[in-house]
């Protein structure tokens, strides 16, 4: 019963992301600056999810000396993750904007941390290996 209710609020969250007229139907309206603040946030996560993608573009493109495997396995781990980032910033919009609109106090996400620590170790691992000329 309790994946049932949970499977339904997902479809819920869901469907406002493309019907964003649906979340106008809980609530009250927040200060427009709240929102406009959510909306803000949602396009950062989006020119994040950009600029992932371009990097994992950039490391396919430019860095043809790393061995083929790592190269690709680079690659799609920032293509995947410019990707979710895309994905999570609607979602995320979605669940603050219920939020506001409800009272409740704002969603919490370990997103912005995993997101993180993987592009940190990601970089750390392209440094050392261009430091050691592993991709010439």
């Amino acid at each position: 019963m309790i994946l049932t209710e949970r499977l339904r609020a997902i479809g819920a969250g869901v469907r406002c992301w493309f019907t964003p007229e649906r979340v106008r139907e809980e609530g009250d309206t927040p200060d427009y600056r709240f929102s406009l603040a959510n909306e803000r946030t949602f396009l950062a996560w989006l020119r994040t999810g950009l600029a992932l993608v371009g990097g994992g573009f950039a490391v396919d493109q430019f860095l043809p000396g790393l061995p083929a495997a790592l190269r690709v396995t680079c690659t799609v781990v920032l293509l995947v993750g410019g990707g979710t980032c895309a994905v999570r910033a609607v979602n995320h919009w979605v669940r603050c904007e219920r939020a506001m609109r409800r009272g409740e106090d704002l969603p919490v996400s370990r997103f912005p941390a995993v997101l993180a620590v993987g592009v940190g170790l990601l970089a750390a691992t392209l440094v050392v290996l261009i430091a050691l000329g592993r991709t010439r």
